[in-house]
């Protein structure tokens, strides 16, 4: 069929991944450092993520596309992005959700990842070693407080000391909250076994001393 559908000038496109961030509907991805169509069904040609994209990379075309699928996308993309740096705090699979901070390796280092961290939840994943930009990661998860109003939020990390930077960062945001929610720590170790599970209460962020 025919229809309206984004049309991305990859020569044009500087990768900043804000088109991502605002397309609810999971349909872009970056890849190869460049914003891309991932699934014509995921698109519905209405164009929000225009007004996001700082480089005038994005326009609507109409030509012959797959017809957009509202039920595919509330089934298959109501949980993408997962990168901390690439999601809207305010998506509604955030909405009074239990949420997973994850470190990156984890769900490479623990095999039941999935069914032991992801059924029923919502999941942000980060780097505290190797990404950049903490402090917008900390105004992400204060808003997922404020205005998502999450119920819980369980951070994972590996039996590294870097990982231990994610925990701080999540404690430190959802202390800046005027809502308060318990924070839970799952350490995962070397071997894929988990060492260490706490449960760290708004009166632990002011201290600073989360066991």
């Amino acid at each position: 069929m025919k229809r309206k559908i984004v049309k991305i000038n990859e020569n044009i496109c500087n990768g900043c991944g804000l088109c991502v961030e605002g397309c609810h509907e999971g349909a872009l991805q970056l890849i190869d450092g460049k914003a891309r169509i991932i699934n014509e069904v995921f698109c519905d040609g209405l164009g929000t993520c225009i007004g996001e994209c700082p480089v005038g990379a994005i326009k609507i075309e109409e030509r012959g596309a797959m017809p957009y699928d509202e039920i595919t996308v509330m089934k298959e993309s109501s949980q993408w992005p997962v990168q901390l740096r690439l999601l809207n705090p305010q998506s509604s699979f955030f909405k009074n959700a239990d949420v997973v901070l994850a470190a990156d390796c984890s769900a490479y280092a623990y095999g039941d990842f999935h069914n032991r961290f992801l059924k029923n939840n919502s999941i942000a994943i980060a780097c505290p070693k190797l990404d950049n930009g903490k402090e917008e990661y900390m105004e992400k998860i204060t808003a997922m407080v404020e205005l998502s109003e999450i119920n819980t939020l369980t951070v994972v990390i590996m039996e590294v000391p870097c990982c231990e930077g994610l925990t701080q960062l999540a404690l430190q945001a959802v202390s800046k909250a005027n809502r308060k929610i318990p924070v839970k720590k799952i350490v995962i170790g070397i071997k894929g076994n988990i060492v260490k599970e706490d449960i760290c209460y708004e009166v632990c962020t002011h201290k600073h001393n989360c066991p």
